[in-house]
């Protein structure tokens, strides 16, 4: 036989000495395995979700219309500066009005909104769920949401200077109270009013979870009659001409805004305004912030779980001191009891890696699924994730390695 196949034979030999010794003991195997495992489930989870959730952030989030910015009294990620954006003046509807008024020759689209959440509509006898929302607008309101029509029309500016009782419903809507009838014309009870039917919104399906097309839109004047104005604060979106003018209308709509608001030269602006790009720049670095605390944390887990390996691959080696100096005694090499001792090291680890691996693609696509995102796969996540175990197994299993592999035959074959 040639020295190639004894090699290969030789080697064969350790891998299969090294699994027998793995499942001589199955518990301590099992549970050293389980900290690389809840380490790298961590960290995969996570990234397996926001990535998932990464592939519909321009759906989600990009509610607004082409070159479209917005006023609100607070932004739309407030983070825990509750208390300064409370204490802000609410955005009138005759600030709105007066806002509209002087940027006319800057611009055509400024879209008044006022939301009203967690509401119910029905119609002889059927319902929809208490999730439904209800904005207050202006016929600018297709433009301002990226939205278009399926049927009927959308509201104008008559509708808005009589206050009529009339919607635009989303298309959830229609399905639940017009299963098999033409909704136009018709009438619906919203939030306990009365409105009729104009038009229905074109679906735009759902993401992170919530349905896009659970809204109905009214004038804003009979939003005000049927709900209130006061302590009421609107949200201002304004279109610009075209993306080579938005800087320049951002500036002027920002300057009209504080003269409306009675602000002087020195004092800060008492509003916020978001677009589609701030708007995924924050769940940019929200998501950011996720990802190093799941990495903060499955590296605290594998660092444990390494230590882990260690001690209970030393409690081998000191079990195992008489085998070793049997094997020694037949001609097993210093190199052959440090490569046995390091592959058990690297099973344990790239095991335990696979399975965190497997359930954290599970659990974050659950989650996406659960949030109406796309399955993904992080493959690269997934190949660091195996490269780190090797790299757990190998380093924290080198110095049980190189002790039984230095061990003299003469007095391992002594040891009691």
């Amino acid at each position: 036989m040639n020295d190639g196949n004894k090699s290969t034979m030789k080697r064969a030999d350790i891998v299969r000495m090294a699994l027998e010794s793995l499942g001589a003991n199955k518990l301590r195997s099992l549970l050293t395995m389980l900290g690389i495992t809840i380490g790298v489930f961590s960290v995969i989870g996570v990234m397996t979700a926001i990535s998932a959730l990464q592939g519909s952030v321009e759906t989600g989030l990009s509610f607004l219309g082409s070159n479209i910015f917005q006023f609100s009294r607070t932004p739309a990620f407030r983070g825990n500066d509750l208390e300064k954006y409370r204490n802000r003046p609410n955005i009138t509807y005759d600030q709105a009005r007066r806002f509209a008024y002087l940027m006319q020759e800057h611009t055509e689209v400024v879209c008044f909104k006022i939301w009203k959440s967690n509401i119910a509509a029905t119609r002889e006898g059927r319902k929809t769920n208490p999730n439904q929302k209800i904005v207050g607008t202006n016929a600018y309101f297709l433009e301002a949401n990226s939205n278009t029509i399926a049927s009927g029309r959308m509201l104008n500016a008559s509708d808005v200077e009589l206050a009529r009782p009339v919607a635009v419903i989303g298309a959830d809507i229609e399905r639940k109270l017009f299963p098999n009838e033409n909704p136009l014309g018709r009438s619906l009870r919203i939030a306990g009013r009365n409105y009729t039917v104009i038009g229905v919104f074109v679906s735009k399906g759902s993401a992170f979870g919530g349905s896009n097309d659970d809204t109905s839109a009214i004038p804003i004047s009979r939003y005000f009659a049927d709900f209130g104005s006061s302590n009421r604060s609107l949200g201002i979106s304004v279109q610009s001409r075209t993306q080579a003018s938005y800087d320049a209308t951002l500036g002027k709509a920002v300057g009209i805004l504080r003269v409306v608001r009675g602000l002087d030269a020195g004092e800060p602006d008492d509003f916020d305004i978001y677009s589609n790009d701030s708007l995924t720049a924050a769940f940019t670095q929200v998501a950011g912030t996720i990802r190093l605390g799941a990495l903060v944390i499955s590296g605290i887990a594998l660092l444990a779980a390494g230590v882990g390996i260690m001690n209970i691959m030393l409690v081998s080696v000191t079990e195992r001191t008489r085998e070793i100096g049997i094997r020694k005694s037949l001609g097993a090499r210093r190199g052959d009891i440090l490569g046995q001792f390091l592959l058990e090291s690297l099973f344990l680890s790239e095991l335990g890696g696979v399975i965190g691996i497997g359930l954290g693609v599970l659990g974050g696509n659950a989650l996406a699924l659960y949030l109406k995102a796309d399955v993904v796969f992080p493959w690269g996540w997934a190949a660091v994730g195996l490269i780190v175990c090797s790299a757990i197994g190998i380093g924290f299993g080198m110095v049980p390695a190189q002790k039984a592999a230095a061990l003299n035959p003469v007095d391992a074959l002594g040891y009691e």
